[in-house]
């Protein structure tokens, strides 16, 4: 594929979006998979594809380790560009940036480290590189039935599920930034998960002391996401408050929190996610540590089929994990059943 097509396939992707209902999205995955694929050497496609069966296909994770798959520092200008437009096919607008801007973080997470021991850098640019995040395909997306890809590396686990060309999941989603504020350097002020600290703060402040008595389910912020990078998770204990003892304006404002998480990916993907959500009943938010920021703190927002974390304790309450689970469609397990079944017999 020469630089022409490539750039064709990105502003197709890009104009299409809004417009595109979620099979049109599933379809573009399948397209832009299979040209990326096109382009890989023999030793490129042992590292990229999986069965979709793999175990690897659940073994996720949101650390700085070594993965399995292709990793960007590793592919031709041709194939990170197909790369990055595998990863629009899945994102909206937000999510890409975010996503793009969690890469680059790695960056001034190599000058903080560099500069804090110089005789560790080479071992320090290995770890933190911005290019070491890596593609993984599960199955075949040039035909019908059941097939998954990731892009996934430091602070950053997207996992799509696609059946049938029509049904999509995107789940396990995770997104997170350390520094959680860039505070030296010539990025000084950068916020990428800003608005989920902002929202989930305000909204936690804006509770009567009945209220937040019923919200607070902890004095101490657990030092991680309590889901982790389990496989697969159920309900969480039913603590906190619950939407039903909202006014309506706080009630709003806690659907606004749920919707910056979902609408990470791209609006057609999130939209038939956000009408299961709407019509799943009451939510649950619980809120543990401290109210100011600069504080440890940790919160979760938990409704029938889902559930979002938010963790900020480590260094020195800088340092952002976030995360959207769903109980059932965590790596498409909902719309997979018989099939994975059938797979692994």
């Amino acid at each position: 594929m020469n630089p022409l097509s490539i750039l064709t396939v990105v502003a197709v992707l890009i104009l299409s979006i809004p417009q595109a209902r979620a099979h049109e999205a599933a379809q573009q995955m399948a397209d832009v998979a299979n040209a990326y694929i096109s382009t890989l050497s023999a030793d490129q496609k042992s590292k990229t594809m999986f069965d979709f069966s793999d175990d690897e296909r659940e073994n996720w994770h949101f650390i700085p380790r070594e993965r399995k798959g292709l990793a960007l520092r590793e592919m031709t200008p041709e194939q990170r560009l197909l790369g990055h437009a595998l990863l629009n096919t899945g994102l909206g607008n937000r999510g890409q940036l975010m996503a793009s801007t969690i890469m680059s973080l790695e960056e001034v997470l190599y000058q903080i480290e560099g500069d804090a021991d110089p005789s560790r850098r080479e071992v320090t640019r290995e770890r933190r590189n911005p290019e070491k995040y890596y593609i993984s395909i599960f199955g075949n997306p040039a035909m019908n039935g059941a097939w998954g890809w990731r892009v996934e590396g430091h602070h950053l686990s997207l996992n799509f599920t696609i059946k049938d060309g029509t049904l999509l999941r995107a789940t396990p989603s995770f997104f997170g930034s350390n520094p959680g504020e860039v505070r030296a350097g010539q990025r000084t002020g950068t916020r990428i998960l800003a608005i989920e600290e902002d929202l989930g703060r305000a909204f936690a402040k804006s509770l009567s002391a009945d209220q937040w008595k019923k919200a607070l389910v902890d004095i101490t912020a657990p030092k991680e996401m309590i889901t982790e990078a389990k496989h697969h998770i159920d309900p969480l204990s039913p603590t906190g408050i619950s939407e039903t003892d909202l006014k309506p304006e706080q009630k709003n404002a806690l659907r606004q929190i749920i919707h910056e998480y979902l609408f990470r990916v791209r609006p057609e993907i999130a939209e038939e996610r956000w009408q299961q959500v709407e019509s799943g009943g009451p939510v649950n938010f619980a809120w543990a540590g401290d109210l100011e920021k600069g504080r440890p703190h940790y919160y979760r927002v938990q409704g029938a089929s889902f559930l979002l974390e938010y963790d900020n304790t480590q260094n020195d309450a800088n340092h952002i994990h976030t995360v959207w689970r769903d109980f059932a469609g965590d790596f498409g397990s909902d719309i997979l059943g018989a099939h994975v079944k059938a797979d692994h017999n």
